[in-house]
């Protein structure tokens, strides 16, 4: 239980350090651009109620979910394919690295040609930004499965779908589990552009008409929120590591007090 209240306090006390210094900072500011935090906090309660959370994050956090789904889906089967085949890895490795060189918001007007403007184009474009490291990811924690426990399972004869669950992605699930962290930060990123292209909900949409109606306040107000879900998102992504790779953690743990 301290444990548990230490490392919240913890996770809590640099984010609130910073507000305050924000706060301290900012409240005699005159600017238009850079409004008090007072301000902009004063704004947060009257901008997003329960209707503008209906209308605009629900919708964000859909596409979000969807597009990161299928990214995360695509690049830990091609991951694992390309991981486990060296011939595979041979031919896939130079389209790998051109197709990720290409930076994923580049897309969004090409998207936009073949999927229109709805929903799924956004999600489209979430799922090409997050398949990237989540695959990437996956193919060098495939290829890093131990040689001796591959001998073994060879010996054994352990193949197919056994080899690939009792061996190859326990191996990988470290790596597979950092790929998908940095894709979730991508995902959110994407969320935000994809939204600002011809959308009419959503929080990247929100942001822009606010900046759009000068309601500058209520503008960096969304911003909060985004940083807001993004705290959120990554805590509960921590917590599904913690318990997908609990033998990973007591691994670590008993060589560091070994």
């Amino acid at each position: 239980m301290r444990l548990a209240l230490r490392r919240a306090l913890f996770t809590v006390a640099l984010p609130a350090l910073l507000l305050l210094l924000w706060l301290a900072a900012s409240a005699g500011s005159t600017s238009v651009y850079f409004p008090p935090l007072r301000t902009i906090l004063g704004s947060f309660g009257e901008v997003w109620n329960a209707d503008r959370l209906t209308h605009d994050v629900l919708p964000s956090l859909g596409r979000l979910a969807a597009g990161y789904t299928i990214g995360a889906a695509a690049g830990v089967a091609a991951g694992v394919l390309i991981g486990t085949h060296r011939r595979v890895r041979a031919t896939a490795e130079p389209v790998l690295e051109f197709l990720r060189a290409v930076p994923p918001p580049v897309l969004v007007p090409v998207i936009m040609l073949f999927a229109g403007i709805g929903d799924t184009m956004k999600i489209v474009v979430i799922a090409s930004g997050t398949v990237w490291p989540v695959l990437l990811n996956t193919v060098e924690g495939a290829r890093a499965v131990d040689s001796v426990l591959s001998e073994t399972a060879r010996s054994y004869r352990v193949t197919g779908i056994a080899r690939l669950r009792h061996l190859v992605l326990p191996s990988a699930g470290p790596q597979i589990f950092a790929g998908l962290r940095q894709a979730l930060s991508i995902g959110i990123i994407l969320m935000v552009i994809s939204e600002m292209f011809a959308a009419s909900n959503g929080l990247g949409f929100a942001i822009v008409q606010f900046q759009r109606g000068f309601a500058i306040p209520e503008m960096w107000s969304g911003i909060l929120v985004l940083g807001l879900l993004g705290f959120l998102l990554a805590a509960l992504f921590q917590l599904v590591e913690r318990r997908a790779l609990r033998w990973y953690h007591g691994l670590r743990a008993a060589r560091r007090s070994s």
